[in-house]
């Protein structure tokens, strides 16, 4: 998922919790040391090698599913294990080292996750991707909209360059507001939170012992994991081979996608992910491929031409794409009005007592809380440093990018940046608030009147690239916020995050695009009979063609179905919000439930077995589970998604092939 599955609620009881956690921890150990102390060369060496293996696993999740987990408390865990790792080293060789500090560690983490949230977000899976010319026959070439020449190959340069230009901006333009969010408003960034409280417990003596144990099961999950991708690929030679084509569930499942594949990726992220993303996954999976496939399929002559290919989107496929955005969008478009809703009302409860608490939050102030505030305030960024970056990088945009896409005009971009900030503050007001970063749905957004606007000729590139440009902007300023408030409970320097989040992003600017393309040479990306269907480049085209030409995209009673699914989407989510102790623990997440109806079946299951490992480990042992289970999923992921690395540089690149194919058939098969 290329895009995030929507995060778990948190409620004010836990922000405070987390709050006073955070207040414990600062008031017994270090304080705050200077900002140039906390970049340092080793820092940034970690950070670069997290980055790395971060982008790959993330890339691995786009080109598959395009669902991606929220992975910065693991990243914060290997950031630590990695520093702690090279200076108990040196100690051992008899060199001093400077100590590890959780400023330092805070910086590393910021600078790691924004090196991969480049892979994230940076339209690998969807938006980029959907200008291939794959993509563009998958959509079909004699479509309506999809017009003869409207794509683009991937290519490092050029790849490069836009995420170079498209993603600085997003770092400049609520600099200057970052004192008013974290410090005036208090918003508790929940994110942002949890890895502050993570990372101080970590520098604490106790946080020591508990940090030895989970640096323990992350080695030994990750060495398990990673020696399991290596020997099954001796018995993956050749198409529909080896253990990733088990059929659990006997044959007749298996071709309707329904059997474990054993991909510990999965499972791994499926003990990250809440039980409510992977029962949603679960039920999806069942609706579409177990119920809604079977049945449309049987109407072949009737509700669609039996002569069309499979991959047509007048065929089975089209059904399949459709639908998939009906849930996504209706999904997306009531958190959006939610979180606005939400934001406008909350800004004008504190407009109307902003002079009424002035006075009390003085007072009701502690020294913790005093010293947290004047080391985020004493080492400001001039503000006229901000505005005059993002006005020159904007310039770089406006120049830049209608080289590279004759289809979007100057004025396109300047009109984006101009929309820019105002929808990047409401972002990330609301990401603050509720933890929810709804960057895509002003992407989505963008597509659909850039793609209308443009017209028939050029509407759907166009659309592609406006999504890539605000979606990039608004969600890279969000994040920053996340990180943030992080360094404002660290007592880290918001001059060396800000530093540490632009190097990150340099960094991921140039790791992406390298690590897409070791895939993208290795595998046959975008398949959609095969492991790397890369679903979201197909759903973005077909949503930039739905903009230019209208409901005439779509085949036979398409519409209807689409319809019945937006409207699920809403009221699902109605329910949940209207009645939240009855229900909210049980309606499912519509976003979630629309990614197998494209992908298929067998990656839920995985993502279900992640869920019943972390309710057997909480049933045996609580308090222990809370400690490792992030440990033991960081490294399943983390193992599985290395052996990429190998096996596609050295193994597919250099056409070794594995030596056994082992296949199941039904029995008297001859």
């Amino acid at each position: 998922m290329d895009h995030h599955h929507r995060p778990e609620s948190h409620t004010p009881a836990e922000d405070d919790e987390a709050d006073s956690a955070a207040h414990e921890l600062d008031s017994a150990f270090d304080r705050a040391v200077p900002w140039r102390q906390q970049l340092t060369v080793r820092g940034l060496v970690a950070a670069l090698v997290v980055g790395v293996v971060y982008s790959v696993i993330v890339m691995k999740l786009n080109l598959t599913t395009g669902l991606v987990p929220t992975l910065n408390v693991s990243a914060a865990l290997l950031s630590f294990v990695v520093l702690r790792t090279w200076t108990r080293v040196l100690h051992k060789l008899g060199v001093v080292a400077t100590p590890f500090t959780r400023q330092e560690n805070t910086v590393v983490q910021t600078c790691a996750v924004a090196c991969y949230s480049v892979a994230v977000g940076g339209g690998f899976g969807s938006y980029l991707l959907g200008l291939n010319k794959k993509t563009y026959e998958l959509a079909g070439v004699d479509t309506v909209g999809n017009t003869p020449g409207s794509y683009k190959e991937p290519g490092i340069g050029w790849m490069t360059g836009f995420l170079f230009v498209v993603s600085f901006v997003g770092l400049l333009i609520l600099v200057p507001l970052r004192k008013i969010m974290i410090v005036d408003y208090k918003l508790s960034y929940p994110s942002g939170t949890a890895t502050a409280v993570l990372i101080n417990g970590f520098h604490t003596p106790h946080g020591d012992k508990m940090a030895k144990k989970q640096v323990h099961g992350f080695v030994k999950y990750f060495s398990l994991s990673f020696l399991w991708s290596f020997f099954q690929w001796f018995y993956s030679g050749g198409d529909v081979c080896g253990f990733a084509q088990f059929p659990t569930f006997g044959l007749k499942a298996w071709k309707q996608t329904f059997f474990f594949d054993f991909s510990l990726t999965y499972v791994g992220a499926g003990m990250i992910c809440s039980h409510l993303v992977n029962l949603s996954l679960l039920l999806g999976a069942v609706l579409s491929w177990g119920v809604m496939w079977p049945l449309i399929s049987e109407l072949k002559g009737d509700w669609y031409p039996s002569n069309l290919s499979e991959g047509s989107m007048r065929s089975l496929q089209g059904y399949k794409v459709f639908i998939s955005i009906a849930l996504i969008l209706g999904d997306g478009l009531y958190n959006f009005l939610k979180i606005l809703a939400f934001t406008a009302r909350s800004m004008h409860a504190r407009s109307r007592t902003k002079s009424l608490k002035k006075v009390a939050d003085l007072e009701t102030l502690i020294p913790d809380d005093l010293q947290r505030n004047e080391v985020f305030t004493r080492e400001s960024i001039p503000m006229w440093i901000a505005y005059s970056a993002y006005g020159v990088l904007s310039v770089v945009s406006i120049i830049i990018i209608p080289q590279m896409f004759p289809e979007v005009k100057w004025y396109y971009v300047v009109i984006s940046y101009l929309l820019a900030p105002a929808l990047g503050f409401c972002n990330a007001y609301g990401a603050g608030l509720t933890d929810m970063n709804m960057a895509y749905n002003y992407g989505k957004v963008a597509l659909f009147i850039l793609a209308a606007w443009a017209g028939m000729d050029s509407g759907v590139v166009a659309g592609l690239v406006g999504c890539g440009l605000i979606k990039s902007v608004v969600s890279i300023s969000s994040d920053l916020m996340h990180d943030f408030k992080t360094a404002h409970l660290t007592l880290t320097s918001p001059r060396s995050m800000l530093l540490s989040q632009a190097i990150g992003t340099a960094m991921g600017c140039v790791v992406a695009p390298l690590t897409f393309f070791i895939f993208y040479k290795a595998f046959d990306i975008g398949n959609p009979d095969g492991s790397w269907k890369a679903p979201y480049a197909l759903i973005y085209r077909n949503m930039a063609i739905l903009g230019v030409q209208g409901f005439s995209a779509l085949p036979h009673h398409c519409l209807q179905l689409c319809y019945g699914f937006f409207g699920f989407a809403v009221a699902s989510n109605l329910v949940r919000d209207l009645f939240p102790a009855r229900y909210g623990k049980w309606v499912p997440l519509p976003m979630a439930m629309a990614v197998p109806f494209l992908v298929g079946a067998s990656f839920a299951i995985d993502m279900c077995v992640g869920s019943l490992i972390v309710f057997a480990r909480h049933k045996m042992d609580k308090l222990k589970a809370s400690l490792m289970v992030p440990a033991v999923a960081s490294g399943l992921i983390c193992g599985d998604g290395l052996w990429i690395l190998p096996s596609s540089l050295l193994l597919a690149l250099a056409k070794i092939n594995p030596p056994i194919c082992m296949k199941f058939v039904a029995s008297g098969y001859k």
